[in-house]
């Protein structure tokens, strides 16, 4: 992750929600371990189109059977504009907002940064912000200043190995065109840790690590039409890929990725397509 992140946005709601729609569906575990109460204040980092930080707002909304308990506010941050306007245009609760933000420097949204938060949450999100090495630290620094003191962080997140077919699939054939194997690897948009990396990485900056773990879940693909399938999951979450080669090359390499793919995430029974997703959850608490 590069200057364009910030500069660029490569992210387009529309095509989101037909390529990846299977993303804020496959929360069950996650959102088990966030476990919103009523009352709570959470943050959501890397929020995207805001259909599972709406859920978690309605969640922390609800008052106490008793009436102590005032309902919770949700804070969700993205660098997309193009998520941040459907979040706040289609899942905006009264006790929900957004506010579009680089989530690599939290520190700069003074909402975020307030030690005030109950909650940090994050979702299929840091493997993007985690790209850029030279602020890793500072996100994880960023989080820890943000919540109360007890508070937690629960994210789910790609794991290493995460979608390794289509990683390696890529790097292949852009070195088939032309592209130097150290530039791909430099236009790669994502970061999958180990569990090992994750745990010593949230321990340095004061958490205590409760949970951290890795699970394989190969994932059903979308159907092929309206950005769906394996080529639109390929041109939205590998935009940064193609953009190392010239525009007019960009179709011939995602078909080349597809055809690459094919007979590897194709299930014989009914032709359906399926990504080998390795997701990795942590619950870490700030002492």
């Amino acid at each position: 992750m590069a200057d364009s992140y910030q500069k660029k946005d490569h992210w387009s709601s529309t095509a989101y929600s037909s390529a990846a729609n299977f993303v804020p569906k496959l929360t069950t575990t996650v959102f088990s371990y966030l476990d919103p109460q009523p009352g709570d204040n959470i943050l959501d980092i890397g929020c995207g189109d805001g259909v599972l930080t709406a859920q978690i707002a309605q969640a922390a909304a609800a008052s106490s059977p008793t009436g102590s308990t005032r309902g919770g506010t949700v804070l969700g941050l993205d660098a997309s504009q193009s998520f941040i306007q459907t979040a706040n245009e289609k899942y905006r609760p009264r006790n929900c907002r957004y506010a579009l933000q680089d989530c690599r420097r939290i520190s700069e949204c003074s909402e975020a940064v307030t030690g005030q938060w109950d909650k940090v949450f994050s979702n299929a999100a840091l493997h993007w912000i985690l790209c850029d090495a030279s602020t890793r630290v500072d996100v994880f620094t960023d989080v820890h200043r943000a919540l109360k003191q007890g508070g937690r962080f629960v994210f789910e997140m790609g794991g290493k190995g995460n979608v390794s077919e289509v990683h390696t699939a890529f790097l292949a054939v852009l070195a088939k065109h032309g592209v130097p194997l150290e530039e791909a690897r430099k236009a790669d948009p994502w970061f999958f840790p180990s569990v090992e990396w994750m745990q010593q990485s949230l321990e340095r900056v004061g958490f205590k690590v409760e949970k951290c773990e890795l699970e394989y879940r190969p994932t059903k693909l979308t159907q092929a039409k309206d950005w769906g399938g394996i080529e639109g999951w390929a041109r939205l979450m590998g935009a940064q890929f193609l953009e190392v080669v010239p525009s007019e090359q960009r179709d011939a390499v995602v078909k080349n990725v597809c055809e690459v793919l094919e007979t590897i995430i194709s299930r014989e029974e009914d032709g359906s397509k399926w990504i080998g997703y390795v997701r990795l959850r942590a619950v870490a608490r700030k002492q």
